[in-house]
């Protein structure tokens, strides 16, 4: 059963601000265990890293509030007692282990959809901007990557690491539309006075990079084929007279 947020009543203002993650943005991390629910108030873009490796995320960034609840939404929270006897410790990382290990994330269909759609356009994203059609050697259209990726049937899992469902939509995307993921080598000079942002943007990518007698800065990148006109237009927005070429 997907349970509603919390209400954030007086708890709200005590720890807004506290943590990375507001109490508006949590999901409820449940555990059912002796008959009694034990419940969390977690970050849900974190909890597939904090279940891989739980000491790769700072516990503060995690936990909206560092509490255990019988429920959440009324503030019921358990005894001390009750704490030790199910957990055997009242160390909060431990406890939010425990029932990110044996109970389940409670998200709104609201939230759901919307972590779904966030991770489905960072997978267009990607392959939009890292790909190439081989043919034309241009990026395929965000357009036609979605249509595809529609056609595919692909399901976002909200919880699943975004690498990985970038690489599973990618190998169901092949078989509908031509993918090749290339590197070109781009060599630019830009203007003596343009190359603090110049160089911002294109650290990067940077292969190597140099002053010219005339003054300009000189540099060559490596960069994926399909960001070659991204990357071309911010340089050209920095400086105008820019010079360019694919090398």
């Amino acid at each position: 059963m997907i349970s509603p947020l919390p209400s954030l009543g007086a708890y709200s203002m005590a720890y807004r601000g506290r943590h990375m993650v507001s109490l508006d943005n949590s999901v409820l991390a449940r555990m059912e265990k002796g008959g009694k629910r034990y419940e969390l108030l977690v970050d849900p873009n974190l909890v597939d890293d904090f279940k891989n490796d739980p000491n790769s995320v700072n516990i503060d960034d995690f936990l909206a509030m560092d509490e255990v609840f019988h429920d959440a939404r009324s503030g019921e929270r358990p005894t001390s007692e009750a704490i030790e006897n199910t957990f055997n410790t009242q160390d909060i990382l431990e406890i939010a282990k425990i029932i990110l290990d044996k109970g389940s994330i409670q998200l709104t269909t609201g939230q759901r959809k919307e972590m779904v759609e966030r991770m489905r356009q960072q997978i267009i994203h990607h392959i939009h901007s890292q790909a190439v059609d081989p043919k034309s050697k241009s990026p395929h259209p965000r357009t036609r990557i979605e249509l595809a990726l529609n056609e595919s049937r692909y399901s976002v899992d909200p919880f699943k690491k975004i690498d990985l469902q970038i690489k599973e939509a990618i190998d169901k995307l092949k078989v509908l539309i031509p993918l090749s993921f290339e590197t070109i080598r781009l060599a630019f000079k830009v203007p003596g006075t343009a190359y603090g942002s110049a160089h911002r943007l294109l650290r990067q990518y940077q292969v190597k990079e140099g002053w010219l007698e005339d003054g300009s800065w000189a540099c060559v990148v490596d960069c994926p084929a399909g960001m070659k006109g991204e990357i071309i237009g911010m340089i050209m927005k920095v400086s105008s007279q820019t010079e360019v070429k694919e090398i």
